[in-house]
């Protein structure tokens, strides 16, 4: 896997071993960004972030602060690994599960301008009550969630749908406030 735009564009970045974790391809990283637009100076928060190949993205193309939250202990080395292989600044690695961290996140009152969600497709529904609890208090006024899924499943959130696309196997799914 490659970073495809900013400041890091064409670097390798490792993804964990194993069938834990599926990174978020190229093309699909791609096309969720071109669908954000820019992210100069966002704060971000990437929720069952993998290998932080999102994150790591929106890094790359000018987010000021990223949150990765990520339950897999080999995966949060992954993404300790390609922070320090990328050189990016303004990462924190919360190694733990993601409804409790955003739990948390929610208590401290953080706000985020970009929140990307890529749970594991077959717990969509397990995760999809929390997220829609949760979600709402975690974006800021003008803030945009993006959630992948399976292409099969619509996600419904209790926020603005402004977009839905499917890529292959994948579908994105963009949120405002």
């Amino acid at each position: 896997m490659r970073i495809v735009a900013g400041s890091r564009k064409g670097h390798r970045i490792e993804a964990p071993k194993g069938a834990v974790t599926r990174p978020t391809g190229d093309r699909v990283r791609e096309a969720a960004f071109a669908l954000v637009g820019p992210v100069d100076g966002a704060n971000v928060l990437d929720v069952f972030a993998g290998s932080g190949a999102m994150g790591l993205e929106a890094l790359s193309r000018g987010a000021s602060r990223c949150v990765f939250v990520e339950g897999d202990r080999a995966a949060c080395r992954v993404i300790q690994r390609n922070l320090e292989k990328l050189r990016v600044t303004g990462a924190v690695v919360l190694c733990q599960d993601a409804i409790r961290a955003l739990h948390e996140e929610r208590t401290r009152d953080r706000r985020y301008d970009l929140v990307l969600v890529d749970a594991p497709y077959e717990d969509w529904e397990r995760h999809a009550a929390p997220l829609g609890e949760l979600l709402p208090e975690l974006l800021d006024t003008d803030g945009l969630a993006v959630v992948e899924t399976s292409s099969r499943v619509e996600p419904d959130l209790p926020l603005t749908l402004v977009t839905t696309r499917r890529y292959g196997s994948a579908r994105i799914t963009l949120f405002s406030r």
